[in-house]
């Protein structure tokens, strides 16, 4: 089964009760992992962040929403067990060493690494020595960036796995970089996913096909509600769908079939296959064209239809009635 990672982000707006409520719907889709995002405005951001603008009607600046998807120490402990009492993987990215800390006394299973993060060894070095499973999200780096990244967790004998992703949201389909799942694999010979902003079923399907082991996308209740990511989530229907497509697939994948041995559909290829019959009433003597053939199931009733050249210009030896099977007998 993929590993499939329902993000909630900012979904929530804000509201412990409104996460919860997340909680409780992912789980009933498959997915196997609901992943938050964990702020600290103060430890994250400050008055010369260019992205500080008016965002919201109620956020003056992108600081104050921030501020207000901040959940205390508690509350995140209690997010951390109720994922576990529904059955969901918790992961969260932090974005602060502070959150990091936070995340810590949670419980958090595994970390994630937004793209802006990969470049941030300072985090890395704090994640790393949590001992804790590490996603590592691609979405804004080259691959120099995720080389020197690598390098620097696999020092540390970390555990980790990189998605390939793009930063763009909605993220158009010449964007997907789908090629790049299986160059990953084998630049760095780690676990590779794909994490989505398209809001489509159809690029995680297509992920998966081309290789990916982990699936992460955001989620949200209605594309009509308010949120940066908002255009680039799935429904809770949509998100059922795309995690039974994707184990699907995912099994799929896992059973090669065996394209030189067909003898499993023996009894299915005589019942289907067909036999060379006459399509008209014929005397004996008659020398055979294309034009009087037919094909019949079911299959060894007459010659095999495979060798109506055979039969081409040849003689019938007997006088035969529409429909009737063909076989070498009938023929000099």
């Amino acid at each position: 089964m993929i590993t499939t990672i329902a993000e909630i982000g900012q979904a929530h707006d804000g509201s412990l009760g409104m996460l919860h409520a997340y909680i409780e719907a992912v789980a009933k889709t498959g997915a196997t992992a609901i992943k938050f995002q964990t702020h600290i405005a103060e430890a994250e951001s400050s008055v010369h962040e260019p992205f500080r603008v008016k965002f919201s009607e109620q956020d003056e600046t992108r600081f104050d929403y921030w501020k207000r998807m901040e959940f205390t120490q508690a509350q995140w402990i209690d997010i951390g067990r109720r994922c576990k009492e529904a059955g969901l993987t918790f992961i969260s990215s932090p974005f602060s060493n502070s959150a990091v800390d936070v995340l810590e006394v949670a419980g958090v299973e595994v970390f994630k690494i937004g793209s802006g993060e990969v470049t941030n060894f300072l985090l890395l070095e704090k994640v790393a020595a949590t001992g804790k499973p590490i996603i590592i999200s691609s979405g804004m780096s080259s691959f120099e960036e995720l080389d020197a990244a690598v390098e620097f967790l696999k020092d540390r004998n970390a555990s980790f796995s990189i998605l390939q992703c793009t930063t763009s949201y909605p993220t158009q389909p010449e964007q997907y970089g789908l090629n790049v799942i299986q160059e990953m694999k084998t630049r760095y010979d780690v676990p590779i996913g794909f994490s989505d902003h398209s809001g489509k079923v159809a690029t995680g399907v297509a992920a998966t096909a081309l290789g990916a082991e982990i699936l992460e996308f955001h989620v949200v209740f209605d594309k009509d509600m308010f949120g940066p990511d908002v255009s680039s989530s799935l429904t809770m229907e949509e998100t059922q769908e795309l995690v039974e497509s994707a184990n699907a697939i995912a099994k799929s994948l896992k059973h090669s079939i065996d394209k030189t041995d067909n003898s499993a559909f023996t009894e299915l290829k005589g019942i289907f296959e067909k036999s060379l019959a006459v399509n008209k009433s014929l005397p004996k003597g008659h020398i055979l064209s294309f034009e009087d053939l037919e094909a019949k199931k079911p299959k060894g009733f007459g010659m095999d239809a495979s060798r109506f050249k055979e039969t081409l210009g040849k003689k019938l030896t007997k006088d035969m009635s529409q429909w009737e099977f063909l076989n070498e007998d009938d023929i000099e």
